[in-house]
Formats: C-alpha cells, sequence, structure tokens
C-alpha cells in the first residue's frame, strides 16, 4: 500500500473520533447534574450499648456438674409433687449394685436355674457369670428385673423422654444360644 492510501484510510478514522468527542460533554454535564440532584438518605447511627462486666467470684457459685445440684433440683421437682419425679425419686435414695455400672448390651443371658423354687437367670458379663433374681437392678437406665423366665429378663426401666420427663419402659434379655 502506498502511502497516500494509507492517509485516505485514517481520515475517516480521524473523523469519526472528533465526532464522538464532541458529545462527550454533554454526557459530561447531564452526569454532573444528577449527582448534584441526588441526595444519599443515611439513618444514623444508634449510640452503642455500654457494656457492663460482671465480676467473677469462684467461690459464690455452684459447679453446675455436681451431683449435689441434680439431686437437689430432682428433690425440688419432687416436692411439686410431678409425677414423672415420683418415678426417680426412690433410685436416687437406694444403693446401687454392681451390674447397674453396665449397660444392658454388654450382658447376655445365657441359662436359668430354679434354687429353693424361685427362677434364676445366669447373665454373662466379660466371662463373668452373675445370677440375676426378681428384684436386682441391671444396666444404667434403673432397671429393675420385673420377672425371670426360663428364656428371657423382663425389667422395667426409668429414662428420660424428649422432654425431660421421667417414664417407664419394658425392656428384656433374651436367652442366648451358643455364646462363648
Amino acid at each position: 500500500m502506498t502511502r497516500s492510501k494509507l492517509h485516505l484510510l485514517q481520515w475517516p478514522l480521524l473523523m469519526l473520533i472528533v465526532g464522538c468527542a464532541a458529545g462527550i460533554g454533554d454526557l459530561q454535564q447531564w452526569v454532573a447534574e444528577q449527582r448534584r440532584q441526588a441526595v444519599p438518605r443515611v439513618t444514623p447511627l444508634s449510640e452503642p450499648k455500654q457494656y457492663v462486666p460482671l465480676p467473677y467470684t469462684e467461690g459464690a457459685a455452684a459447679d453446675p456438674f455436681s451431683s449435689e445440684r441434680l439431686t437437689m433440683a430432682l428433690r425440688r421437682d419432687s416436692a411439686t409433687g410431678s409425677p414423672s419425679t415420683a418415678l426417680i425419686a426412690p433410685e436416687l435414695n437406694r444403693r446401687k449394685e454392681p451390674l447397674e455400672a453396665l449397660p444392658l448390651d454388654v450382658m447376655s443371658m445365657v441359662g436359668s436355674l430354679d434354687r429353693n423354687g424361685r427362677r434364676v437367670a445366669l447373665v454373662k458379663v466379660d466371662n463373668l457369670l452373675h445370677q440375676v433374681r426378681v428384684g436386682n437392678y441391671l444396666g444404667q437406665n434403673y432397671g429393675l428385673v420385673t420377672k425371670v423366665s426360663e428364656h428371657e429378663v423382663t425389667l422395667r426401666e426409668i429414662v428420660q423422654d424428649a422432654a425431660g420427663e421421667w417414664i417407664e419402659r419394658a425392656a428384656t434379655l433374651q436367652l442366648q444360644e451358643n455364646t462363648k
């Protein structure tokens, strides 16, 4: 391409740029006017609340995890006459039996005997056999043995429901065949 042809192509491009630049002044004036008219509305922030720290006195506060606090709360609830606390109150005042320290799922009934006309279940825990009679306690939910038959041990447990009320439920230990 020759130099003259190149100048001919540059002129229309230059005219287009100059024509567009002439309209920018109007645009800038309109934007400035819109900025003056727009007034931002900012609501003032409220004064922050003053923080007042409370003094910590370790000796005055009771341990929230102490068994004494739980016992006091249960006694207070039983004093109000709640029927659900009447279930648990006698259980808290008696001495625990050794098999109450273990959950029922680690126990298995492996047999039964008749001793002096009364049925006794043989319950295996960690390769040790225990004799269980009606009136004994098993498991961690205050499980009172109510019946011992040839094939199962029936218990009455006391547990808390979703609302925190104490309720009774039935549980059983079935005879396990071929336990090693």
